[in-house]
């Protein structure tokens, strides 16, 4: 159906182009900032928004509240055909914290220059949220539902690991979810230029999964004239030195190895695994999303100790961001404690699963033909998101999860150092083209 939709179907789209731009600016200036305590202004105001704006055109949405402030909006759309199982939209309302010093335009203000929307979450994901309630708007107040249902959730928290958002939804209220076998998110469908004939659009198929951990070191405290030969600053540093020269060894998961089979059609050369440092360079920015898929990851990212200049603490500690592979979280934290070694303790924050599904089947081909259509030179790859989404969770009700919040990008546009970057911005005609594929996809879903 996406390429043989009749002219008053196409006419009937330009109405969620002309919206979305607005959706997202407004979305935007409203601060959802998560520091990951609650002590942010939290979604509530956001979730109301979408609220509204979807019972503007007939549904009934829901907000549900896991903390105070901490809100999140599903509603259901009653599809043709309500035999078929469902299909899930998510996009997560909250965004990192921004210091408004460091920006070119305030990251709250929403601001249209430079024919791009600019703040904070202008890429993750309030465009994905503006897409989103743009192109459900428009079919329904044209009354074209989809060929089954859709449950859309405008989630808390996501940036927080998603513990007062999805998370929350999926133990306590499953029931949303009834009859959802699939999803759609974020971080996924965004183009990368080849050349003249071939744009490339990466549709996440996997995740790698997380251990946010702290390390602790326990020493001998004392004066700090006094020779000490167990001070827990200096094992704690060079333990948390070694892990941060350490290089994991390649690993390559079959959404890796699909999106390099893919790269080496598109450069006409063959790829090594062992020796990618040829290929990311020329995939620019978006290597940095690509290269650290080939590989476990730890990464130290905090430091604390002491409390007086003259005095040996007697415990230091760190914090380490870490990442892997599906398949190899045992192999991960074998590696960790070995290089580590034998004084320092590790402690789990916060974990998850890692994620990985095939490239195939009726959505997939849902996608890359909604692309074709609206772009002729695209071709559709499966790809690993180095980072975590909201699909973590939605996994648990048995649901297959892909990242497609399509977006057609300027090739110079630096797309992966805008998530959590200064100066965040989309182009409007990157929303307006998510808008019409989207629309498109929906008809054939």
């Amino acid at each position: 159906m996406g390429e043989s939709r009749s002219g008053s179907q196409a006419a009937r789209a330009v109405a969620g182009e002309d919206e979305v731009v607005e959706l997202c600016s407004e979305l935007i200036r409203i601060d959802t900032s998560n520091y990951g305590d609650h002590s942010g202004p939290g979604e509530r105001a956001a979730a109301e928004y979408v609220a509204e704006k979807l019972a503007e055109v007939g549904l009934e949405p829901r907000i549900l509240e896991s903390h105070q402030g901490r809100a999140s909006t599903v509603a259901r759309i009653e599809g043709e055909d309500r035999s078929r199982p469902a299909l899930l939209i998510h996009g997560h309302l909250d965004v990192v914290p921004a210091n408004a010093d460091d920006w070119r335009v305030h990251p709250f203000s929403g601001e249209i220059a430079e024919d791009c929307v600019w703040g904070r979450g202008a890429v993750d994901m309030k465009d994905m949220d503006a897409m989103t309630l743009a192109v459900v708007r428009d079919r329904l107040r044209a009354g074209r539902r989809p060929p089954r249902d859709v449950v859309l959730a405008f989630l808390a928290d996501e940036e927080a690991g998603g513990t007062f958002g999805a998370r929350h939804l999926v133990d306590n209220h499953p029931d949303l979810f009834e009859g959802v076998t699939e999803a759609i998110g974020e971080v996924g469908g965004f183009s990368f230029t080849v050349n003249e004939n071939l744009r490339l659009y990466l549709i996440e198929t996997a995740e790698k999964g997380m251990h946010w951990m702290r390390l602790t070191v326990d020493g001998t405290a004392g004066h700090g004239s006094m020779t000490n030969k167990d001070n827990a600053i200096t094992e704690l540093c060079e333990a948390v030195g070694r892990l941060g020269r350490h290089e994991f060894p390649v690993r390559v998961t079959k959404s890796v190895r699909g999106f390099l089979d893919e790269l080496s059609d598109a450069f006409g050369v063959e790829l090594d695994p062992e020796d990618m440092e040829t290929a990311l360079a020329r995939l620019g920015g978006v290597a940095r999303m690509i290269g650290t898929t080939l590989r476990n990851t730890a990464a130290p990212t905090m430091l604390g100790a002491g409390y007086k200049v003259n005095v040996i603490p007697g415990q230091a500690t760190a914090h380490v961001d870490g990442r892997f592979l599906p398949g190899y979280e045992e192999e991960f934290l074998a590696d960790l404690d070995r290089v580590l070694g034998p004084r320092v303790r590790r402690e789990t924050l916060h974990s998850d699963k890692a994620l990985e599904t095939d490239f195939d089947g009726s959505l997939v081909e849902a996608m890359q033909s909604a692309l074709k259509a609206e772009d002729p030179i695209a071709r559709a790859v499966p790809y690993m998101l180095s980072g975590g989404t909201d699909a973590k969770s939605f996994t648990d009700l048995g649901i297959r999860c892909f990242g497609f919040a399509p977006l057609r990008l300027r090739p110079e546009l630096d797309f992966a150092g805008m998530f959590h970057g200064v100066d965040e911005r989309v182009p409007v005609d990157g929303l307006k083209f998510g808008v019409r594929v989207l629309d498109r996809f929906l008809d054939d879903c």
